[in-house]
């Protein structure tokens, strides 16, 4: 009555964390777009606030249980899906919704040949680089006024395996918003800045990598939110260095905003 009924489409991509020979444990990245019939609406529908716009990012996370024998397989899977539109219009606690399932597989036909990949000899190595973030963020009350978010990341990538990576950034952040939070205080522009020390994982993937991670914000002089952040997202690096980034910034499960990002590998 409240949320009506909500529909998505995401691709994900599954890694093997643990396996054994008939066993593997492996974990599972997804994300899409999902549809809401029912949102928020001042006058029809006041006391849904958990979205307030009909399209929204679906975020998946999972856990997955897998014990193969022969053509057959058995699964047991605990999922995590979360839909937002990254606060770019309130109200937007958003939706988790977790679930537990069980599942059975049957390969109808085995693998006529063993098809092996060619790749260039794997060295560990740095990188250094910089993106530049952009944004909208609403905030209370609904309807309210939208404001600007503008980032800069300093990056550092350390990679010890072919698909294993860690990445560090010093992140500058200009949220706009800060401005609406005890807005009788007077706030310049050098007082709303927040900046902040991020760590994370990275799944690499060839040019596509998932990243993973939390941040603590050393400067905050206003504190609108939490003491720490995280962030999940996506990037495309090309051979050039240029990177195009799409992640989801949130204080634990509650969105901060969508950002939108280019940038640029040294020596890539």
């Amino acid at each position: 009555e409240l949320m009506g009924h909500y529909f998505g489409a995401f691709g994900f991509m599954s890694f093997p964390l643990l396996k054994v020979k008939h066993y593997t444990f492996s974990g599972k990245v997804g994300c899409g777009v999902g549809y809401g019939t029912k949102v928020h609406d001042p006058e029809d529908n006041k006391l849904s606030i958990a979205v307030s716009t009909h399209f929204n990012v679906l975020v998946s996370l999972a856990v997955e249980n897998r014990w193969v024998f022969g053509r057959h397989a058995f699964n047991t899977v605990i999922d995590m899906t979360h839909f937002s539109n990254g606060a770019t219009k309130v109200p937007n606690l958003g939706l988790n919704l977790p679930y537990v399932s069980i599942g059975y597989g049957y390969k109808l036909k085995d693998a006529s040949r063993d098809t092996r990949l060619e790749f260039n000899a794997f060295k560990k190595r740095w990188e250094f680089g910089a993106i530049a973030l952009g944004s909208t963020k609403e905030v209370f009350p609904a309807e309210g006024e939208k404001y600007p978010v503008f980032g800069l990341n300093a990056v550092a990538r350390r990679y010890f395996k072919r698909n294993v990576a860690m990445e560090m950034s010093f992140d500058f952040i200009s949220k706009q918003a800060v401005k609406a939070y005890q807005s009788d205080v007077p706030k310049t522009q050098a007082e709303i800045v927040q900046l902040g020390l991020f760590a994370g994982y990275i799944l690499p993937l060839d040019h596509f990598h998932l990243v993973v991670g939390m941040g603590y914000y050393v400067k905050d002089k206003f504190q609108p939110e939490d003491f720490m952040y995280h962030r999940v997202g996506m990037r495309y690096v090309f051979n050039n260095g240029l990177n195009i980034n799409l992640a989801l910034k949130t204080h634990w499960a509650r969105a901060d905003y969508i950002e939108y990002g280019i940038g640029y590998t040294f020596k890539r």
